[in-house]
């Protein structure tokens, strides 16, 4: 019997070190609610590493496209373009929020409604190479959260 405790013992401590190991924290997900026949929304998130990392992607039941993207100022027009990677320097928050960073979940077959959760696959990579998956449950908050700008068309009154 100690025998066989030995090799469980040593493998509940080695999974416990590997978890600890680089662990990125993601506080205040949530996706913002979408209307009939909409076919994207966003994830919004704060994520921190205790060492430098990079979220590289990220992956979800409800479509099977899932984008890293980042909405900038281009010629004076508010743009949103997909990124290989986002940095997450040591120890310092970063925020994934409307008009910056965000995940995009595209291609949505059905309407995603305010009160649901949305599970997301986060890809994170250290400097070393190794990478971590992170499951998030995140709430699906109405519609008039925090609007994004659009690069398409002007309203004129």
């Amino acid at each position: 019997m100690t025998s066989l405790f030995r090799p469980l013992a040593l493998g509940a401590f080695l999974l416990a070190a590997a978890t600890a190991h680089a662990q990125v924290t993601v506080r205040d997900a949530w996706v913002r609610a979408t209307v009939p026949q909409q076919k994207a929304t966003g994830a919004f998130m704060q994520l921190q590493s205790p060492q430098d990392a990079r979220l590289i992607s990220a992956s979800s039941p409800l479509t099977p496209t899932v984008e890293v993207h980042e909405m900038a100022m281009q010629d004076n027009v508010m743009r949103m373009r997909q990124v290989q990677a986002v940095d997450l320097p040591a120890g310092k928050p970063v925020e994934l929020k409307p008009g910056g960073y965000h995940v995009m979940l595209m291609d949505l077959k059905q309407q995603v409604k305010a009160g649901e959760t949305v599970p997301l696959s986060l890809v994170f990579e250290g400097k070393d190479g190794k990478r971590q998956t992170v499951q998030v449950q995140a709430p699906v908050r109405p519609l008039k959260t925090e609007a994004m700008p659009m690069t398409h068309g002007e309203h004129k009154h």
